[in-house]
């Protein structure tokens, strides 16, 4: 069967290169992408659609219009930026969450991609090698609103049957999107003040551990997981994806390796210290080597090497 493939949220940092990678798996024509406000370039081939995920008239209009067999929802406020307008979070988070899955069970939509994220885990959550069931009470309001969704997307597929699915995404870091609001998003920034100005003050502490994971391996393991036969999968709810884990200083270190120069200093009593408090320092991800034969390619060295090289290419 032809995918026809609508991505909410296309914008943001995951979403720009998922589309990429969609579109050279499925064709310009069969991958739809969305958001709030047009994107900053577009090509003649490529479809793009505005809408808002808590205007479910105009979803409904969207979907009719296109018909998709698969849905991306990634449009949703990060953590930081989340602490700032906690209502405005919760209301993008869930409502626009809810009116995606109730759409799909309304028109037969087949399958369903929504991301969570490592900050569902929380101060009680075991630190090293997080396993995928534990106590989780995030202290954040990104993190309780992923948490909610994760129940109501285990909830829909056991009452309505939608194929939906998930990854508890950890840091992700890219050169080719700017960070987003997001605690983990100095991993990102350090890159590019580190080629701009040869410094960085990092908002963490110098030994915050904390899961990353490079954005190719992202697109990859969201593609894969989607792509699973659906009688393989035994997690509905989120799949824990493990990434590699440093610590700002172990970033900074390896910096220094390519820039020798570089310099890094650290801020004190920035909020988002408390957030990556509570957050998981490593991620155990079995289910997923096991349900779908998840693997990772970018360790610490990788990433800091193509990170740069990009940037550099591409000034």
């Amino acid at each position: 069967m032809k995918e026809t493939i609508i991505i909410l949220g296309a914008n943001g940092q995951i979403g720009t290169e998922l589309a990429i990678a969609l579109r050279k798996k499925f064709g310009d024509q069969q991958v739809i992408t969305s958001d709030i406000r047009e994107p900053q370039t577009l090509s003649e081939n490529e479809i793009f659609e505005p809408a808002n995920v808590l205007d479910k008239d105009g979803l409904q209009s969207l979907f009719l219009q296109h018909k998709p067999t698969q849905i991306y929802l990634l449009a949703a406020m990060l953590s930081a930026t989340g602490e700032q307008y906690p209502q405005k979070a919760w209301d993008l988070n869930m409502n626009g969450l809810l009116n995606i899955l109730d759409l799909a069970v309304e028109l037969g939509i087949k399958k369903i991609f929504w991301p969570s994220s490592i900050a569902v885990f929380g101060p009680h959550s075991p630190k090293k090698d997080t396993p995928q069931y534990c106590v989780m009470d995030p202290n954040s309001i990104y993190g309780i609103s992923k948490l909610a969704g994760e129940r109501l997307s285990e909830y829909y597929y056991n009452k309505h049957g939608l194929d939906i699915r998930s990854i508890r995404y950890p840091g992700i870091i890219s050169w080719k999107t700017q960070p987003g609001g997001g605690t983990t998003d100095y991993a990102v920034h350090i890159f590019f003040e580190a080629l701009r100005t040869g410094k960085y003050e990092c908002f963490l502490s110098e030994d915050t551990a904390l899961p990353m994971m490079y954005m190719e391996d992202a697109v990859r393991a969201t593609i894969q997981l989607m792509d699973a036969p659906a009688e393989n999968l035994t997690i509905r709810s989120s799949y824990n994806l493990a990434g590699v884990s440093f610590t700002p200083h172990e970033i900074a270190e390896e910096i220094k390796k390519i820039l020798p120069n570089f310099e890094m200093s650290y801020k004190e009593g920035d909020p988002r210290q408390a957030i990556a408090n509570s957050w998981p320092q490593s991620i155990e991800d079995d289910y997923a080597r096991k349900d779908w034969n998840w693997e990772l390619k970018f360790d610490l060295t990788a990433i800091a090497t193509d990170m740069i090289n990009n940037l550099k290419t591409n000034e």
